[in-house]
């Protein structure tokens, strides 16, 4: 096949170029090669990964660092369905990205063909939209509106599904089916066949130059009434103690986010920051609090709730202060109301809105030295209590000092990937990111294995940035192959697993409460030496003084251009004893 013949493949590629998509992450099919080869072609970097769902999270993450729908295309079947963890984590985070997926020839559906399966009944609950093109005129026009419907009102992940003889050329597709001119076909039977064979393809081409990929269309914001702002800004000035947490949805303009920065910081309101908003004030703000959220929720006598719901982090709006007003922001309608009845539900971009109420504020100073500093002294002691149970842990590193070694010596522009449970949850007690945008986690979905995903958008976005995947060692065995994906592809990502031999979140309390830690028990195996001889380097931290040197050479080596793997063997603490979620 000359690969710069038209065929669908070519128009997939063509409107993936107009809405200015990098990178098409994906791992290959024969279902899919026309759109491989056709991106590469129009300059997109195809970035084959070793399965199917780091693809999505992958793309996952372009769309939130970079407001741009990330893209994957999964060949048929098995391709398929291996990626519905990730786009159920991506629609549970409101994450815009496209899944491109391959299918059998429309001819051949429902007839036992080779990884044909129902595919639309598969991804149809998990996404906003999905539709399976049924001729090649279709693909251009339901490409721009999955792109369309993907980062309008609340984003989300869509699906559309491509049949194989859409995306290959005419006159293949023809010979596939055996389709022969009608002087060469003998006897009535033979010629009915034929004559249906070859209209199904006249159908499917007859269509396929009549849509060209434009331009993607500006999405319209959806507009907060500004008694909104008053209305809030009349509860904020009469609060003693108000609260402000922000959560990833106040993050998903990202072009906006610097103002969003701005008018948080000019708000001055105490503020928690959760998921892909950690880091929006920086490292060292006055208003940003870190710990002992439940206290000062129980103390509020005002709460702004932007961009998160009062789900099991809020324990189910029960933390909040009886009787204290709620303002509750989202895009959600679900969650705007989830488990509460705020004062003031704000149908709309929470980021949008604490940008407008800034400026609806903007002649009114109002501050809260006292209640500030009364958070800011709960915040202190924690940190004291965490310091205090940073030395030495006896048969291995202690997980809460070596991740001091690390904040002490995160780069400016680092990004923080979690992939775990115990060790991540406990590095977002230690860790502080040092920007917008720089703190990657799947969500409420709770998921493993996303950080290899994750980590490759993040570094294949900012490729200046260092890039770090805080992996448990439970975590790390979804994805430890990817370690040949970043070899291969050049991404000097780096990895630091806490490896205490089992799955420690669970077992904790498992064992503490049924007496039994079936399940939960792992090796603190050689990951390192995976990682070797995957093509990566690999370093061992096996006791505590080591942590400084080994974390000062892993960054070097990445900095090099080398992809490396940190294998901690950590002792097992009891910091986060009786932190179970449900």
């Amino acid at each position: 096949m000359n690969p710069t013949t038209v065929h669908g493949g070519v128009r997939v590629a063509e409107v993936l170029k107009r809405h200015g998509v990098p990178f098409l992450f994906t791992l290959c099919g024969g279902h899919i090669s026309p759109i491989l080869v056709a991106c590469e072609a129009q300059g997109i970097r195809v970035v084959d990964v070793r399965h199917e769902a780091t693809a999505v999270f992958a793309a996952d993450a372009v769309a939130r660092l970079t407001g741009t729908p990330g893209v994957a295309a999964v060949t048929a079947g098995p391709g398929v369905t291996n990626t519905l963890t990730a786009v159920k984590n991506a629609q549970l985070a409101h994450s815009p990205l496209v899944l491109l997926g391959g299918a059998t020839a429309t001819l051949l559906k429902g007839r036992g063909a080779l990884q044909d399966i129902d595919q639309m009944a598969v991804m149809r609950p998990h996404v906003k939209w999905a539709f399976s093109a049924r001729t090649v005129g279709q693909i251009v026009p339901s490409l721009e509106q999955a792109f369309e419907i993907a980062r309008s009102d609340l984003p989300g992940p869509v699906f559309l599904e491509l049949p194989v003889d859409l995306l290959y050329p005419e006159a293949l597709v023809r010979g596939w089916y055996g389709i022969q001119p009608p002087h060469q076909v003998r006897g009535w039977k033979t010629w009915a066949f034929n004559w249906y064979l070859r209209r199904h393809v006249d159908g499917l081409f007859a269509d396929a130059n009549t849509s060209q990929a434009k331009p993607p269309r500006r999405i319209a914001e959806r507009q907060i009434v500004p008694a909104r702002f008053e209305r809030v800004g009349t509860l904020l000035i009469g609060a003693r103690r108000p609260l402000l947490l922000i959560g990833s949805q106040a993050t998903l303009d990202v072009a906006r986010v610097r103002e969003l920065r701005h008018a948080v910081g000019a708000l001055g309101v105490p503020t928690y920051l959760s998921g892909m908003a950690r880091g929006l004030l920086g490292r060292e703000h006055p208003l940003v609090l870190r710990h002992r959220r439940k206290q000062a929720l129980k103390l509020a006598d005002l709460v702004i709730l932007a961009g998160m719901p009062a789900d099991f982090r809020l324990n189910y709006g029960r933390d909040f202060a009886p009787g204290a007003p709620l303002v509750a922001v989202n895009l959600s309608p679900e969650d705007l109301r989830k488990n509460v009845r705020p004062r003031e539900a704000v149908l709309g971009d929470p980021g949008a809105f604490l940008r407008g109420l800034a400026d609806a504020r903007r002649d009114v100073i109002q501050h809260w030295p006292d209640w500030l500093r009364e958070c800011q002294e709960r915040d202190a002691g924690r940190d004291r209590e965490i310091d205090a149970q940073a030395g030495p842990a006896g048969d291995g590193v202690n997980p809460l000092a070596l991740l001091r070694r690390l904040e002490e010596s995160l780069a400016e522009d680092s990004i923080l990937v979690g992939d775990g449970g115990d060790f991540v949850a406990t590095a977002s007690y230690v860790l502080r990111p040092r920007g917008p945008l720089s703190w990657l986690d799947p969500g409420v979905f709770g998921t493993l294995g996303a950080g290899a995903g994750f980590a490759l958008g993040a570094k294949l976005c900012r490729p200046s940035a260092e890039v770090w995947i805080l992996y448990g060692d439970g975590a790390v065995g979804y994805t430890l192959p990817e370690w040949d994906t970043f070899v291969r592809h050049r991404v000097p990502v780096i990895g630091l697993i806490g490896n205490d031999g089992g799955w420690q979140q669970i077992a904790r309390e498992q064992v503490e409460v049924l007496g039994s830690p079936v399940g939960t028990v792992l090796r603190q195996t050689d990951y390192h030496r995976a990682a070797e001889g995957l093509g990566a380097a690999g370093l061992l931290i096996a006791q505590d003084e080591q942590a400084g040197p080994v974390l000062r050479q892993a960054r070097e080596w990445a900095n090099a251009g080398r992809p490396v793997l940190v294998n901690a063997r950590c002792a097992r603490t009891a910091f986060r004893k009786g932190s179970i979620s449900i």
